[in-house]
């Protein structure tokens, strides 16, 4: 995951609604309603403060702990679009899709597929799709700017829009898109496998329908260690590939989630991504149970998210190094400067959802959420 591309939005948002495309290709009015925006609170403030800002977050050394797997075996497919392996059983069942590279430095959940490959997992029932998403990114990837092959012209995951797929729009991700909707067409149940950036635990993003919060809290309480559970209506500049109508509309049954597996190239990722592959593939009646190495934990912790958090300027900066799921105690909060903006919790025991800590101007710095009851 990470920063969207949006080079002038608004510093501040509670969810209202995306705009148009910044191509002009697409209002994006049949891709979603307004916006669900559940409360407003005042959370920027303009101020001549006594505080003083910190020092900007540097960007870190990284270290790639885990190289990027070869898929040189994989990247052709085996119906006829490059990287799309389908499996179908004798037995019916559900379609059930697994997607990893959306963006191509987050090799995670890449890593999971061509395991499965490797192993000739297939389904007991129903239909398997083993997607390799961005292959023309990760062909890029170079392990001394390891950041810098997340896409190649824009960021797949705003795109996933029928509008968009019929417009005149084209890039490099936009045209991988076309040819992956016809499959997304007949999914029942999607996992999108993601890793973050900054160090943070994992954590299941979904939508705001009730169906796509069953199947992450479903997921989460399998865990030995459930990961948060996040509820979001998306991000402002384009619809995530869960976000598509057909997981996101109540008129199907068809449903989606998205694992944020943990920091990119880092072996804790892989492995958070295995377990919930192996979950989901449970889940959905394609692979018998397997034994996990611990019992569940208990329910999953769910928060929804109230408020997204643009960097207005580009001196945004965190008055310290937060981690996605850190709760805030105190309503009013100072948790970050935004040029003379102060940025304030809008709520007590506000949860920081995906904080990027060296945000550019116009990009998400951080989204607000506040805790619900699991059940």
């Amino acid at each position: 995951m990470g920063a969207s591309h949006a080079a002038h939005s608004p510093a501040l948002r509670p969810y209202g609604g995306w705009p148009a495309h910044p191509t002009g290709a697409c209002a994006l009015m049949s891709c979603a309603s307004r916006r669900h925006n559940p409360e407003r609170g005042v959370i920027r403030v303009r101020t001549l403060s006594e505080t003083l800002p910190p020092p900007q977050t540097q960007l870190p050394q990284f270290r790639i702990a885990v190289p990027p797997p070869d898929l040189s075996r994989w990247t052709a497919g085996n119906c006829g679009i490059a990287g799309v392996h389908h499996f179908e059983a004798t037995l019916p069942g559900p379609h059930v899709a697994l997607t990893a590279l959306m963006h191509g430095n987050e090799y995670s959940g890449a890593h999971v597929l061509a395991d499965l490959l490797t192993r000739n997992i297939r389904p007991h029932r129903g239909r398997l799709s083993l997607i390799f998403l961005n292959l023309a990114a990760f062909a890029r990837f170079d392990p001394q700017k390891p950041t810098l092959s997340r896409f190649v012209e824009e960021d797949m995951n705003r795109l996933w829009c029928a509008d968009l797929v019929h417009s005149s729009h084209t890039s490099v991700e936009m045209e991988r898109v076309r040819e992956i909707i016809p499959i997304m067409e007949t999914v029942d149940a999607l996992l999108d496998l993601h890793s973050m950036l900054w160090p943070s635990p994992p954590a299941y993003l979904c939508g705001l329908t009730e169906k796509s919060h069953a199947l992450a809290c479903a997921l989460s309480a399998a865990h030995p260690k459930p990961p948060l559970v996040v509820q979001d209506g998306g991000h402002e500049d384009g619809p995530r590939l869960i976000d598509y109508e057909r997981f996101a509309s109540n008129r199907t049954g068809a449903t989606a989630c998205l694992l944020e597996a943990g920091q990119h190239w880092r072996p804790e990722s892989v492995t958070t991504a295995h377990i919930a592959t192996q979950l989901f593939l449970e889940q959905m009646g394609l692979l018998s149970p397997q034994p996990l190495c611990a019992t569940p934990a208990g329910p999953a912790r769910c928060a929804v998210v109230t408020h997204t958090v643009l960097a207005h300027s580009s001196r945004f900066v965190f008055t310290r190094a937060f981690r996605s799921g850190d709760v805030v105690k105190k309503a009013g909060s100072l948790v970050a400067f935004d040029g003379q903006d102060e940025i304030r919790t809008p709520y007590s025991n506000c949860l920081l959802v995906l904080p990027n800590l060296r945000p550019m101007r116009g990009h998400t710095a951080v989204r607000l959420a506040r805790l619900v009851d699991s059940a």
